[in-house]
């Protein structure tokens, strides 16, 4: 068994969705239930309604019989092309940054970009994620699924059946 996670990685797809219909629903987080195969809902924390430099949500995740919430800032924000966060939270405490780059296809569909680095994580709670949620390991997959799921909602503008 490999008892580490990967602290960074990135994946990409492309979507047949416009930037402007990614945006949509990247960027309206209380959406993130409809595409993320482990964020299961997320919520505006008081006095943040949109997203802007700063703004701070909370997500509440669950993998398996494993559930955890954590405070999120957004810390990048270029419209249409990138959303930036750092998550929060824990004991003892962990963050990750998230980053999202849209770009424009030349077919007038998206090509996302997700990565994440761990920023903090106790060797502990590393050991502990790799026994309670060994497909943490690498993410790579899950995550590229995630893209494709908000591909299809932002093409469709319906909400999907997760």
């Amino acid at each position: 068994m490999r008892w580490r996670l990967l602290w960074d990685a990135h994946v990409e797809v492309e979507v047949a969705a416009s930037p402007e219909q990614v945006w949509k629903v990247l960027t309206d987080v209380t959406r993130v239930g409809e595409w993320s195969h482990e964020c299961r809902s997320a919520t505006w924390l008081p006095g943040h309604h949109a997203p802007a430099l700063g703004a701070q949500f909370a997500g509440s995740n669950k993998s398996g019989l494993v559930s955890w919430g954590r405070r999120c800032t957004i810390t990048a924000l270029e419209p249409l092309r990138l959303m930036v966060y750092k998550t929060s939270g824990g004991v003892p405490p962990d963050s990750t940054e998230w980053r999202f780059d849209l770009t424009q296809t030349s077919t007038g569909g998206t090509r996302i970009t997700q990565s994440f680095r761990i920023l903090q994580l106790a060797r502990v709670v590393e050991i502990a994620i790799v026994l309670l949620v060994p497909q943490h390991r690498d993410r790579r997959p899950a995550l590229q699924q995630d893209l494709d799921r908000l591909g299809q909602v932002a093409a469709t503008g319906v909400p999907s059946a997760t």
